[in-house]
């Protein structure tokens, strides 16, 4: 690196640093009382799908930082579950895939946020495209 930030020179080697964590702004808001998320990319709705959070409350109101992805996990709290692409954000809580699509958007879960399958693998290729660290999850009352 040092090579390379010589050859570039201070503003070259600038761009590039900030060329690695540049990444458009994912706001991912979660409103319990509709069962619903929203995902915004810079601003523009890009994204609007049925889930079903927990039915003893879930996650608690506020604003996350997803803290890691898992693109398959399992649940050893209940009983080895599939959580497929599991975007974790708040002690233990994750929004994820999951197999009872019939009860999406209505409360189901043991606290998760569950979506369909397939919104479950796109919401998580574009967490993991952006970074966690351009990321928020938003949960509403």
């Amino acid at each position: 690196m040092k090579g390379l930030a010589a050859a570039l020179g201070s503003a070259g080697m600038l761009l590039l640093l900030l060329g690695q964590s540049a990444g458009a702004a994912v706001v991912i808001e979660i409103d319990k009382s509709a069962q619903r998320m929203s995902v915004q990319v810079d601003g523009t709705q890009q994204y609007s799908w049925r889930v079903s959070t927990g039915l003893g409350g879930g996650p608690p109101a506020g604003t996350y930082r997803p803290q890691r992805l898992e693109r398959h996990w399992f649940s050893r709290k209940f009983g080895m579950s599939p959580m497929p692409h599991s975007i974790f954000f708040h002690e233990g809580y994750a929004i994820h895939g999951t197999i009872y699509v019939s009860r999406l958007g209505h409360r189901a879960s043991h606290g998760c946020v569950r979506l369909h399958p397939s919104n479950a693998a796109t919401l998580f290729a574009l967490v993991r495209k952006e970074g966690l660290e351009n990321t928020s999850i938003v949960i509403n009352r």
